[in-house]
C-alpha cells in the first residue's frame, strides 16, 4: 500500500482528489494539508467524507518532506514551485497540478505567469499527458499536471497534427463550467454574475493558449487561436476545433485516425459518425470523449468533451500517479460517468 498526500485539501481540486484516492485499491491517505482550515476534520467541512475520511487537516507551510511516496500539489502557481522545492527528494512522486512546471522554456513561463520560484527543478519535470508521454511519465519524479482546457484541446488535435493533416490555422472554441476558476469567492463567479449568461473571456490572452501551441508544435508545424467561454454549469468542458486539411479526407477516414492514434487508451473514447461527445455523460469520469465532421472534403470539426475536475485535473493526476507508481494505470479511476 503507498501513501499519498494532497497538498491544498480544501479546493475543487483537492476535495476531488480526495475522493478518488479515498476508493483507489492501492493507496492510503497519509496527508491532506490547508492552511486555512489547519486543525480540523476534512469531513467537517466536506460532509461527503462523514464515516469515510477523517483525517485531520495539516499546515500546508508543514515540514512534510519524505512523509509520502507521493504529493498531489493543489496550489496557486508560485506557491506550488516553493512547495515543489521543498519536498523533491528524487525519491517521492510529485504531481503538480498547478501550472508551474508544464513549460519547459522558463521565460515562456514567466511571460505569461510570475518569476519561476523553482527554475532548477524546470528540466526533471515531465508533462503529465499519459497517451502522449506514458513511457516519460514511467521515469518521472516530478510531473507537470496538465490545464483542464489544454487536456480537452490537446487529446483532440494531437492525432491530426501528428500526421501531418492540418493546413493553416486552427481555432479551437472551449466552452468550461464555472468550476474551472477554483473555489475562491470571485465576482465572475457568483450565481447571479453566471446563471443564464454565456461569454467569452480573456479573449487571444488566456494562459492555457501558450500551453497547447507548445504542446501541438511538438508534433507538427500548427497556429492555433484559443477563445474559452463560461458556462452556466458546474463542471465539464466541450471543445470545438476548426481547421482545414491538407489532404482530402471523410468523415470515417478522420474518425479511423483517431481510433487508430488512441487504440488502447483506457480513458479515450472515439465516437461513431454522426454522434458527438455531451458534458453530461462525462461528468464525474477521467473519460475524454471525441468525435468529428468532414466538410466539403477539406475542412474538419473535431469535438471533445471532459469532466474538467477530472480528467481535466484530480483524474488526470492519479492517472500519472498511477503510471509513475507502476500501479494499475486504470485503479480507482474506472467510474463510469453519472446520468442524470
Amino acid at each position: 500500500m503507498r501513501t499519498v498526500g494532497v497538498v491544498g485539501a480544501t479546493g475543487y481540486t483537492g476535495v476531488v482528489l480526495l475522493s478518488i484516492l479515498e476508493q483507489h485499491p492501492s493507496v492510503k491517505i497519509a496527508l491532506a494539508t490547508s492552511n486555512t482550515h489547519r486543525g480540523k476534520r476534512i469531513s467537517s467541512l466536506f460532509p461527503l467524507f462523514r464515516g469515510r475520511l477523517d483525517i485531520e487537516l495539516k499546515p500546508t507551510d508543514g515540514d512534510h518532506r519524505g512523509a509520502c511516496d507521493a504529493f498531489f500539489l493543489c496550489l496557486p502557481h508560485g506557491s506550488s514551485a516553493k512547495k515543489t522545492r521543498e519536498l523533491y527528494d528524487d525519491r517521492s512522486i510529485i504531481i503538480d497540478l498547478s501550472a508551474d512546471f508544464r513549460f519547459e522554456d522558463r521565460s515562456l513561463y514567466e511571460r505569461h505567469y510570475i518569476t519561476h520560484g523553482a527554475p532548477e527543478l524546470i528540466p526533471h519535470a515531465v508533462f503529465g499527458s499519459p497517451e502522449l508521454y506514458r513511457g516519460h511519465i514511467r521515469q518521472a519524479k516530478l510531473v507537470a499536471n496538465p490545464g483542464c482546457y489544454p487536456t480537452s484541446a490537446i487529446l483532440a488535435l494531437a492525432p491530426l497534427v501528428r500526421e501531418g493533416l492540418v493546413a493553416g490555422d486552427v481555432f479551437i472554441d472551449s466552452k468550461s463550467g464555472v468550476s474551472g476558476a477554483g473555489r475562491e469567492a470571485k465576482m465572475g463567479s457568483l450565481f447571479c454574475e453566471v446563471s443564464e449568461g454565456f461569454r467569452p473571456y480573456n479573449v487571444g490572452v488566456h494562459r492555457h493558449e501558450p500551453e497547447i501551441q507548445k504542446e501541438l508544435s511538438k508534433l507538427g508545424p500548427v497556429r492555433i487561436a484559443f477563445t474559452p467561454h463560461l458556462l452556466p454549469i458546474n463542471r465539464g468542458i466541450l471543445t470545438t476545433i476548426y481547421g482545414r486539411l491538407t489532404r482530402p479526407l471523410d468523415t470515417l477516414g478522420l474518425l479511423d485516425t483517431l481510433k487508430q492514434a488512441y487504440e488502447g487508451e483506457p480513458f479515450v473514447r472515439i465516437m461513431d459518425e454522426g454522434v458527438y461527445p455531451d458534458t453530461r455523460y462525462v461528468r464525474f469520469s477521467n473519460y475524454c470523449d471525441i468525435g468529428g465532421k468532414i466538410l466539403d472534403g477539406d475542412r474538419f470539426v473535431i469535438i471533445s468533451a471532459i469532466d474538467n475536475l477530472v480528467k481535466g485535473a484530480s483524474g488526470q493526476a492519479v492517472q500519472n500517479m498511477n503510471i509513475a507508481l507502476g500501479l494499475e494505470e486504470t485503479a480507482g479511476l474506472t467510474a463510469l460517468p453519472q446520468f442524470p
